[in-house]
């Protein structure tokens, strides 16, 4: 049947597309199955068209997955087909959803722990997130989750459910957005289907929440919220929440709920490494089969973007795109051209200096590789490199301490070391005073372009 031009707001279209945000993340998402359109339901055959640049590639690379959300959303007998792009409908179109087709206890595979690369600032939350996945309810209950957006704290929600779904011997899973859980409670409140709604999140054995930080200012659901937290809690069963902020710093939810954020353990991710970027990127890559012959892609993207994991796979996902439309090559040049449009470089001739910056122009100057650099080698020819580059960047950026050590992975008293071993040895040599400026005027001479 054709799909109807009227459409409600919950069409299955929708819900759809929402699922499939989940699965493959907003950057997929927006660069390859934005496009993509409900065009008519034949049967058990949901018809969808794509434009014809992009449409081999969207069946190859996602036809399954777009086929277990149609699945998830209308049935498990529906498969997908594509048509040509007529151009005659806006996207957004969809079918009607079925009653209760609420998705939240489907968990994207991808998003494992096996997947998640470990770096130093995420080591933390991804230890305690294992430890409540393995012994729900007696680890660290409640958990709470906090980083800016983009590093990792849904993919950690979703590991933990993966591994209770799959080793947790029947304990049952709920997953959750704040917004979900609203929306959820209005429409129970309106139905005066109430009793349905609490036996849906209070039974569940473990029940992870995505983005309490959108309480705030909502009477009605944080007065539900607290008492499921309440149920669940005094019951021994396991909760895990995640948030932009701290707990603390959430003035516009109730302090009884700040309250019991704060009563469990609350772990902090910090953006990434250089070396777990290129990590992230080289697992990506790995997954979607892509072959770039080597680390230089990788380690250009990682020097580029520096501090959210979701714009860092984003990047590689335009280049890819890039070179799937246009039948470029991927390599170096094609690389800088792609980025130099969102992600331009930074630190010399005037422009604020960085951490990737100074670590790509320090290993260049000793002869060294970043990836060697950043390494856990001790040999002196790479550890005094690494000092001088720690040292510049005390000394060429604003970052504190705790960045530096991030950006090299290392403790914040390793960074302490360093700087002090660099001033200590230029106090003593004019030698090494002529070296480090060396090093240092080479970093700001470097061309822009010359920055990976």
């Amino acid at each position: 049947m054709e799909l109807p031009a009227h459409l409600e707001p919950t069409s299955a279209w929708r819900e759809i597309s929402a699922e499939l945000r989940q699965m493959v993340g907003e950057p997929t998402y927006d660069i390859w199955l934005a496009p993509v359109q409900a065009k008519a339901l034949d049967g058990t055959v949901l018809r969808l068209e794509a434009p014809p640049a992009t449409r081999s590639w969207v069946a190859k690379r996602f036809g399954r997955i777009l086929e277990s959300c149609a699945r998830a959303v209308l049935g498990s007998s529906i498969t997908v087909s594509f048509t040509e792009d007529t151009g005659g409908r806006a996207r957004g179109d969809a079918l009607a959803a079925p009653a209760g087709a609420s998705g939240t206890e489907r968990f994207n595979p991808r998003y494992s722990f096996d997947q998640y690369i470990i770096g130093y600032g995420n080591r933390l939350a991804h230890a305690a997130a294992l430890a409540v996945a393995e012994y729900p309810g007696q680890a660290y209950n409640p958990l709470f989750l906090h980083a800016a957006p983009g590093l990792g704290k849904t993919h950690l929600l979703h590991a933990i459910g993966n591994y209770v779904m799959a080793f947790g011997g029947g304990a049952s899973v709920r997953y959750a957005t704040v917004e979900s859980f609203t929306n959820h409670f209005i429409a129970a409140l309106g139905s005066r289907s109430l009793d349905v709604f609490k036996h849906a999140y209070r039974d569940a054995d473990v029940l992870l929440i995505d983005d309490v930080q959108f309480l705030a200012s909502k009477a009605k659901t944080e007065e539900e919220f607290f008492h499921t937290f309440n149920a669940l809690y005094e019951t021994g069963r396991q909760l895990v929440f995640t948030c932009d902020r701290l707990p603390g710093e959430l003035v516009a939810v109730e302090e009884r709920l700040r309250e019991r954020f704060e009563a469990g353990l609350v772990a902090n991710i910090q953006p990434p490494d250089f070396a777990t970027r290129v990590a992230i990127l080289r697992k990506r890559a790995l997954l979607d089969g892509l072959d770039f012959g080597g680390d230089a892609v990788f380690e250009l993207i990682a020097e580029r973007v520096t501090d959210n994991v979701r714009a860092l796979e984003g990047a590689l996902i335009r280049i890819v795109a890039y070179h799937s439309l246009t039948d470029s090559r991927v390599d170096l040049e094609l690389a800088k051209a792609v980025l130099d449009e969102m992600h331009p470089p930074t630190g010399p001739e005037g422009s604020e200096a960085t951490i990737p910056a100074i670590q790509s122009a320090v290993a260049s100057y000793y002869e060294l590789t970043v990836g060697e650099l950043l390494s856990a080698v001790r040999a002196p020819r790479i550890a005094w490199p690494r000092q001088v580059a720690i040292h510049l960047a005390r000394q060429l950026t604003e970052a504190s301490l705790n960045a530096i050590a991030s950006e090299f992975g290392r403790s914040h008293a390793t960074v302490v070391h360093a700087c002090r071993r660099v001033e200590d040895s230029m106090r003593a040599s004019d030698e090494v005073v002529a070296e480090v400026k060396a090093v240092a005027e080479a970093f700001r001479s470097r061309a822009p372009d010359r920055t990976c």
